[in-house]
């Protein structure tokens, strides 16, 4: 219905009821288009997420033009013709000239060829060492916790391994004390010094020890008892593989020193070789079952060594000559030197046939190797050594703390060295100076240990009387027994002691780079004493 209003109708719409106002309903859905998207897509214009395009223009380091050029000028085709006119040779005026000196040069070229003047030198690449210094210094608190000495050290086949064998050489009853053998590897991460990376231990004192020479894992041992043992580190259980055992080939007197053999009948097998103050120098076999079994043997009667050597220290009944000491030579495998309680040192051979005397009980006949003793020391010979550059020279050392240089073709040393005021325990060559040796002493009386120990460093290239360096190795007076030259990593000196430590010397250029005439030097040295 409508009214009419100031002349106008107005429709009037009745009202639903408030209910039916707010009664649930769905409405349809709406699109609405961007009008700025159609825009800026009409116009093909990209846009980034935050700002236009930047205009970019590539331009040169320095300027916009560039050009080749080569290394200096280019060279004009007519100074190139000068140049090959330059290098034209003269063919028959160089023939002339070459036929001209020729003899002249073939001479220099054959005087040259037969020069020993760079005999043994080779170049070392390694870092210079200006000095001797002590890398490690290595022991095992338990051995010292009783007081035993470093009696034998040895490198192994590679050069990182070494060992020290641990007992007594001074007075007293030890022949049941416990004692051990230590290695330790000097390459192996972590090093501990006072923890071995193998401890061996053996009911009685290990007198000396000797790594195989290609079997880096083997080593070979003599004991107190006069037993021989042989382990192998590489096992984890039982790491003995071989020994004597007592019977009766076993020595009677303690094992001084024990040597690896080359076997003449099978190649790359070795031979155990041990010497005993019980006058015997005993080689041995392995067997499977794992017994040390003698193959051959030679002993050391006073009766048949050479008449020029005057035993007054034995009675008439008394056969045996202890012996304390040996160096095979490293030219003649059938050759070898040995040190003995009286002093004198013999040159001996495993090619000898005479029986030996007054010996009897054997399961193999012993025969007598000497055939020519040299001029004493005032005492007993510790250890001897034969050089590895020079066929008849070795070295000898004894309790009169003197060195004599010998020749095997004469009695009388060629030079005598008074180092020590008492012991000298050790000698050794050098593996790569033809003219060095160390040696190992001890000052005072070393049998109450009132010792200061010294390595001392002997180069005939700088003085054939006095040590080119003296190195002080234990400081609480005691003497270094043992000391090894490593024949692999040849700036390494190990050396042992009566604290029970073992030092491992790295020495200096000095001493490990051989000289172009030194091999002369070693010659003249031997030669023109001689005369």
């Amino acid at each position: 219905h409508g009214n009419l209003r100031g002349g106008r109708w107005e429709l009037v719409v009745p009202r639903p009821p408030l209910a039916a106002m707010f009664a649930d309903g769905t409405a349809p859905g709406a699109d609405v288009e961007s009008v700025w998207r159609s825009a800026r897509s009409a116009r093909c214009e990209a846009k980034s997420c935050q700002t236009g395009k930047i205009s970019t223009a590539e331009t040169a380091v320095q300027s916009h033009t560039s050009r080749d050029a080569s290394v200096q000028t280019d060279q004009s085709k007519a100074a190139v013709q000068d140049f090959q006119q330059e290098v034209q040779v003269d063919y028959t005026s160089l023939l002339s000239f070459l036929q001209r000196v020729e003899d002249a040069v073939i001479k220099e070229l054959n005087r040259n060829w037969k020069s020993r003047a760079f005999d043994g030198f080779e170049v070392n690449w390694t870092d210079q060492n200006e000095t001797v210094l002590c890398l490690h210094t290595l022991s095992y608190p338990e051995a010292q916790d009783q007081n035993l000495q470093v009696t034998g050290v040895s490198w192994n086949a590679t050069g990182s391994v070494v060992a020290c064998s641990y007992g007594r050489l001074d007075g007293g009853d030890w022949s049941t004390e416990k004692s051990y053998v230590c290695t330790w590897n000097l390459d192996r991460r972590g090093l501990n010094p006072e923890r071995p990376d193998l401890v061996v231990d053996v009911p009685s004192s290990v007198m000396c020890l000797a790594f195989h020479p290609s079997q880096p894992s083997v080593i070979a041992g003599g004991l107190f008892s006069g037993e021989l043992v042989v382990w192998d580190t590489s096992r984890t259980e039982d790491s003995v593989i071989w020994r004597t055992g007592m019977t009766d080939d076993t020595h009677t007197d303690p094992v001084y020193q024990v040597h690896w053999l080359p076997d003449a009948k099978h190649r790359n097998h070795f031979r155990l070789l041990s010497v005993s103050t019980d006058g015997k120098i005993l080689v041995w076999r392995e067997e499977r079952d794992g017994r040390l079994v003698l193959a051959e043997g030679f002993a050391m009667v006073a009766q048949q060594v050479p008449r020029s050597m005057h035993l007054k220290k034995f009675a008439c009944g008394e056969a045996a000559i202890g012996v304390t000491s040996l160096s095979f030579s490293h030219f003649d495998p059938r050759v070898f030197i040995v040190g003995v309680e009286g002093g004198y040192s013999l040159k001996c051979s495993t090619a000898a046939e005479m029986p030996a005397l007054h010996w009897t009980g054997s399961s193999v006949p012993l025969r007598a190797p000497a055939e020519l003793a040299f001029s004493p020391h005032s005492g007993l010979v510790y250890s001897v050594s034969c050089s590895p550059f020079h066929r008849n020279l070795f070295l000898t050392c004894g309790t009169d703390g003197q060195v004599h240089l010998h020749s095997m073709l004469q009695t009388q040393p060629l030079i005598s060295l008074q180092l020590s005021k008492k012991y000298l325990f050790c000698v050794r060559w050098s593996p790569v100076r033809p003219l060095v040796f160390a040696a190992a002493s001890g000052e005072g009386n070393c049998n109450k240990c009132f010792c200061l120990g010294d390595v001392h460093l002997f180069d005939f290239e700088k003085s054939s009387q006095k040590p080119a360096l003296s190195i002080k190795q234990a400081a609480a007076e005691r003497p270094v027994y043992c000391l090894e030259f490593n024949i692999k990593q040849t700036q390494l000196l190990a050396a042992g002691d009566a604290a029970g430590t073992v030092k491992v010397w790295q020495l200096s250029s000095d001493f490990t780079e051989q000289g172009p005439r030194e091999m002369n030097h070693l010659e003249q040295l031997a030669s023109e004493t001689m005369d």
